[in-house]
């Protein structure tokens, strides 16, 4: 008998209960990957698009599910460099691991995993695939701030996750953190 209990399961999402906490989990795929896309210039790579959820332009990392595609067993490090290319239209010379943690603890089993993105060349304009439409904002590292504000400002939201991108970006910059090798 398994440990939760089955209350809904859609295309893209289950409904699961487990010791009465009802909860949320992905069906479709096995992970997210979230970039933190550094280009040589020292500008942080963000995306805007309209979230139906929360009826909002938001502004973003570039993301991605992992294993949605035809491959379930999809290695995270080969989601990563497809949604960053599909995604903004940078290719990565060099990803880094650097932290998975939870989406959001008491409403789901999400997990994503932050991918520092460097080395980073063109390829194409970016904007997503057929089914989205993205908008590719290059913003230098010392401007990120005040820019955020001015999308608040416009009534946009703006997804968490870059400030702990910028965190991340502050220690590594610093030296208090060096990136995490895979034997770490």
């Amino acid at each position: 008998m398994p440990d939760y209990k089955k209350l809904y399961s859609g295309r893209y999402l289950g409904l699961v209960e487990r010791e009465r906490w009802e909860y949320t989990t992905r069906v479709n795929a096995s992970a997210v990957a979230v970039l933190i896309p550094l280009t040589q210039q020292g500008e942080l790579l963000l995306v805007e698009q309209f979230r139906v959820p929360v009826n909002a332009v938001v502004t973003e990392l570039p993301a991605g599910l992992v294993g949605d595609l035809d491959d379930p067993e999809e290695p995270l490090v080969t989601a990563a460099y497809r949604e960053l290319e599909e995604e903004t239209g940078f290719r990565a010379e060099k990803l880094d691991i650097l932290l998975t943690c939870p989406s959001s603890a008491g409403m789901s089993d999400e997990l994503v995993t932050f991918v520092l993105a460097r080395q980073l060349h063109q390829t194409g304009p970016g904007g997503g695939d057929d089914s989205e439409e993205i908008t590719v904002h290059r913003v230098p590292l010392g401007e990120v701030d005040e820019w955020l504000a001015g999308r608040l400002a416009m009534g946009h939201q703006v997804d968490p996750k870059i400030y702990t991108a910028l965190y991340w970006l502050g220690r590594l910059n610093s030296g208090q953190q060096a990136i995490p090798t895979p034997s770490d």
